[in-house]
C-alpha cells in the first residue's frame, strides 16, 4: 500500500565554503565552485527547508595538523587519537587535515556564488575543538550533535519540527562530509537522497564505496535532472 504520508522534502547543502574550492582553499577540490549554479537551482525549488552546513572549527581544533608536533603531523597521511567526550574511556584514529574553515575566516565563507539569502538557517559544525565532526547530524562517535555537542543547531529536531519525511544531499565532498550527512540523516530515519552529481569528492575511488555503503542503507542514489529533482519540480 502506498503511503500517505505528504511528501516533505528538505535540501541540505553541505560544506560550499571557499576552503573547499580553487583557486585558493587549503582542502580545495577540483570542480568544487563549479557546483553553484546547479545547486542554485535547486535552491529555487519548493524544499520545505533549506540548509547549509559549514565546518566552523576553531583555531584550536584537534584535526588540524599544524597542532601537532612532528615529524608524524603530515596531512592526510598521520592520524590522531581523540577521545569521545561522551565516554572517556573511548578514543578513535583520525586523519590529520590542513588548517581549514577557522571559525570567522576567509575560507570558513560559503561561496559567493551561491545564493545563500535563499537557506532557511545554516548549521555550523565542529565547533568542538577536541571531535572531528563530518556530519551536522552526529560527530565521529555518533554522539548527536546540537548546541553544546559541536553544532550550533540540532538540525534533527529542526527537520522534525518542520515535518520533513525527506532529506537530499550535496555539495563538498561526496566522500566525507556528505556522505556522513547522508548517512547521519538516514540514521535518524529520514529517507535520503544522494544527488551524485551535485558533489565533488577528494578520492573518487572512495567515494564509489560511499555509494555502495548508502545504497545498502537505503539511501537513493539520484541526480539534477533525475526523477528525484523532477519530483520536487513538480511541487510549485
Amino acid at each position: 500500500m502506498a503511503s500517505t504520508t505528504p511528501f516533505k522534502p528538505a535540501l541540505l547543502v553541505v560544506d560550499m565554503q571557499e576552503d573547499f574550492c580553487p583557486p585558493n582553499g587549503s582542502l580545495a577540490v577540483d570542480g568544487g565552485r563549479d557546483l553553484a549554479s546547479s545547486i542554485n537551482h535547486l535552491l529555487s525549488l519548493p524544499f520545505a527547508l533549506k540548509v547549509a552546513t559549514r565546518d566552523w572549527h576553531p583555531a584550536s581544533h584537534a584535526s588540524f595538523a599544524s597542532n601537532h608536533p612532528g615529524p608524524d603531523n603530515e596531512p592526510f597521511k598521520h592520524k590522531t587519537a581523540l577521545t569521545n567526550p561522551a565516554n572517556p574511556s573511548e578514543t578513535k584514529q583520525s586523519i590529520l587535515w590542513p588548517a581549514h574553515c577557522v571559525q570567522d575566516s576567509a575560507g570558513a565563507q560559503i561561496i559567493p556564488e551561491l545564493h545563500a539569502d535563499a537557506f532557511d538557517v545554516v548549521v555550523d559544525k565542529g565547533m568542538h575543538a577536541g571531535v572531528e565532526m563530518y556530519s551536522a547530524f552526529n560527530d565521529i562517535f555518533g554522539n548527536e550533535a546540537g548546541p553544546g555537542c559541536g553544532a550550533s543547531v540540532d538540525l534533527t529536531g529542526l527537520l522534525r519540527e518542520k515535518g520533513v519525511n525527506c532529506v537530499y544531499v550535496c555539495g563538498l565532498t561526496g566522500d566525507v562530509c556528505v556522505f556522513e550527512n547522508a548517512m547521519g540523516a538516514r540514521r535518524m530515519g529520514f529517507e535520503v537522497v544522494f544527488l551524485r552529481d551535485l558533489v565533488r569528492s577528494v578520492d573518487e575511488g572512495q567515494e564509489e564505496e560511499c555509494v555502495r555503503k548508502m545504497e545498502g542503507v537505503g539511501i537513493v542514489v539520484g541526480s539534477e535532472k533525475g526523477a528525484e529533482v523532477k519530483r520536487v519540480e513538480g511541487m510549485a
